[in-house]
């Protein structure tokens, strides 16, 4: 029988046939695709002709075509909807797509081609996006290890190998103490749980086959929980386990996994001529070197730390007036946090979640796009990879754009958090090419599904993404959509969250899930008004993730991580009751891959820029100002990484921001 990941999706949009695929279908798929792949490799490799744009660089734009289509579809599944089998899968396929990178980058025919254009470029008479493609191509190939000879080539092989495997590991040790543990209410355990968590708790107790209510390690069900139990004892239980993920012992511990992870990343950065590893990792980024990111991480962590105090001195004093002596621990920080909310703002999670609904919140995400870019969206009836999962069509006066995915509820078959993937990415090379784009986020099933203020800002900062690979308008994939320094993808995402925060698209969106009317307007006022409430907090747990991450890869490699974390604490005297928002063995951000290997820190970064650009928006005509709109799209949303992201940024400010914008928009300064 034909493999359906191999044959031509005569679909709707193409999209992949998920009616069809079957975990079986995979391993063969990816095997043959690799090889055809190797072959238009070869092709590129051995050309008798003398090197040209065309016949090497666009050639090898497209020689992974089928690849990238058999792992996009695998992967999304995998993280989104993993099984045993895939699972299975993913450590098989990781090493093996290891060792071809290798093979591809340490081609010394290939190299030596890429080279050869380099070497003529200002005789090639390339577009500057074309100059640019080939900059990035012929950076990736050095980078990669292109330049090495010998026992170092060997080696380095050998580690991009290893840490293949240890990602997957990472990542899967993760996803099972999350799946596997979870902690049953009994009704003397319910006290102050309001109703949408009880709701919540006993659809998770259903799904776990258990009576009652359960708690899971699921953010959105163990957040709210530590927020509104009065049970300390359950609350301390609760979050224990949730910090413990990852280092529990036995087979699912990560501690060793990171530091293997670490000393490689530092070998491999000595083989190709570094430091260590974040001088390599950042070379690439805007940011350039790890002085700059700590130069920027300290000038935020004083001022939220001196902030993050005082709270903890308030809380102390809130939680000894309840009878409770000695000191504020990480577990009752949420819960007094919230009792102090509605203090001094009025304000009570429970009463808002009503007003939060799934749907309308989506909604609004995509009113605020039409608002913004004229973008269309139409509910799409068409098969999925899982019966919670729904599409859209993208279109703008008539013409298909995109393909949207929405997958917005907890499993668990989902690994944690939150993510926006592309299925199939934008380009122009080999025809018009339009992009399959997927937001991947956790949010408790109820009917109606009701979020968080924080989850809604999540589906926003998603949404972002999206657009980012919805509106790319380029000519290469390999500069299409998202794909730009990790210091700059984070701007559209954390920009398109200010529109959340717009009192017209709350008016018109924020309705209550039972009288369908409007969030009052006191509410909405008081809401908006604690925008930067226990800012302190947020900052803190952020900015020491971040801090550690950088430290981990500034320097040698350390023996062990845990030492290394707890050193890094100490010295920049991280306040008793907060803990880093990613402690090590769960810092799938750092150690599941390379991506934000001391990058983490990227999305502060970016939020410098954000700050700064929403406020272009309201210096010029408002939220909706349709020539900064215009602005946005032309020079961030539709260029990809076809330009460098600081000229890109200049092109649409008129100049580069400082931190002021970012202290301000969080509070931490008047």
């Amino acid at each position: 029988m034909t493999n359906p990941l191999l044959s031509r999706w005569d679909t709707p949009f193409q999209l992949p046939p998920f009616a069809g695929i079957k975990d079986d279908d995979f391993a063969p798929a990816f095997d043959a695709a690799m090889e055809e792949a190797r072959e238009n490799i070869a092709a590129i490799a051995g050309n008798a002709d003398a090197p040209t744009f065309e016949n090497t660089i666009e050639a090898l734009e497209l020689a992974e075509d089928s690849l990238g289509r058999v792992l996009s579809v695998f992967y999304n599944l995998a993280g989104a909807d993993s099984t045993e089998k895939r699972e299975e899968l993913q450590r098989d396929f990781s090493p093996k797509l290891a060792a071809y990178s290798s093979e591809i980058s340490m081609n010394e025919a290939l190299f030596q081609r890429v080279e050869t254009l380099w070497k003529q470029r200002a005789d090639l008479d390339l577009t500057k996006e074309q100059a640019r493609v080939l900059m990035l191509h012929r950076r990736g190939f050095v980078r990669a290890g292109a330049q090495l000879q010998g026992a170092a080539r060997d080696r380095l092989k050998e580690v991009l190998e290893r840490l293949a495997v240890l990602g997957t590991q990472f990542s899967q040790n993760l996803l099972a103490d999350e799946r596997d543990w979870f902690m049953q209410l009994g009704p003397e355990d319910l006290d102050g749980l309001p109703a949408f968590l009880l709701d919540a708790a006993k659809g998770a107790a259903a799904e776990k086959g258990v009576k009652g209510h359960v708690i899971t390690l699921s953010r959105s069900l163990i957040t709210p929980f530590l927020q509104f139990s009065a049970r300390r004892d359950l609350r301390q239980k609760a979050y224990e386990a949730f910090v413990a993920r990852g280092a529990n012992g036995g087979k699912t511990d990560n501690r060793a996994i990171a530091a293997e992870t670490l000393a490689l990343r530092q070998e491999r950065a000595e083989l190709l001529g570094y430091a260590d590893f974040a001088s390599y990792k950042l070379e690439t980024e805007m940011a350039k070197t790890p002085e700059a990111v700590r130069d920027l991480l300290m000038q935020v962590w004083e001022p939220a730390k001196a902030a993050a105090n005082r709270d903890a001195e308030i809380l102390t004093d809130m939680m000894h007036a309840d009878g409770v002596n000695g000191e504020l621990e990480a577990w009752d920080w949420r819960y007094y946090s919230e009792n102090r909310r509605k203090a001094e703002h009025d304000l009570d999670e429970a009463e808002i979640k009503p007003y939060l609904q799934l749907d309308r919140m989506i909604e609004a995400a995509f009113d605020s796009a039409n608002r913004l870019f004229g973008l269309e969206f139409t509910p799409l009836d068409v098969p999925l990879y899982h019966e919670d999962a729904r599409a859209w069509e993208v279109t703008r006066d008539g013409k298909h754009l995109a393909v949207f995915i929405g997958d917005y509820f907890a499993r668990g078959s989902k690994r944690s958090g939150a993510w926006c993937s592309a299925m199939r990415s934008q380009r122009k090379l080999g025809g018009d090419v339009r992009p399959i784009v997927v937001n991947v986020c956790n949010f408790t099933k109820g009917d109606p599904a009701l979020l968080s203020f924080d989850d809604a800002r999540t589906l926003f900062h998603e949404f972002g993404h999206a657009l980012h690979q919805m509106l790319s308008d380029v000519t290469y994939e390999s500069v299409s959509g998202t794909s730009v320094a990790r210091d700059f993808v984070e701007l559209p995402s954390q920009l398109y969250e200010h529109w959340l925060e717009v009192p017209e698209v709350l008016q018109k969106f924020a309705t209550h899930a039972e009288t369908g009317e409007a969030m009052p307007a006191d509410l909405l006022q008081r809401l908006l008004a604690a925008g930067t409430y226990d800012m302190g907090f947020s900052t803190v747990e952020y900015v020491a993730s971040a801090l550690v991450d950088l430290e981990f890869h500034s320097g040698a490699a350390p023996a062990d991580p845990m030492v290394k974390q707890a050193g890094v604490l100490d010295s920049i005297g991280m306040p008793r009751a907060i803990r880093m928002r990613h402690a090590t063995p769960q810092f799938a951000h750092v150690f599941s891959g390379d991506g934000y290997s001391s990058a983490y820190y990227s999305y502060m970064w970016s939020e410098v820029m954000d700050a700064d650009a929403f406020e272009a928006f309201e210096d010029a005509g408002g939220a909706f100002d349709p020539g900064m709109a215009k602005r946005l799209e032309k020079h961030i949303l539709s260029a990809g990484g076809s330009r460098d992201p600081e000229e890109l940024y200049t092109a649409f400010r008129g100049r580069m921001p400082g931190v002021k914008a970012l202290l301000k928009g969080r509070g931490l300064i008047p």
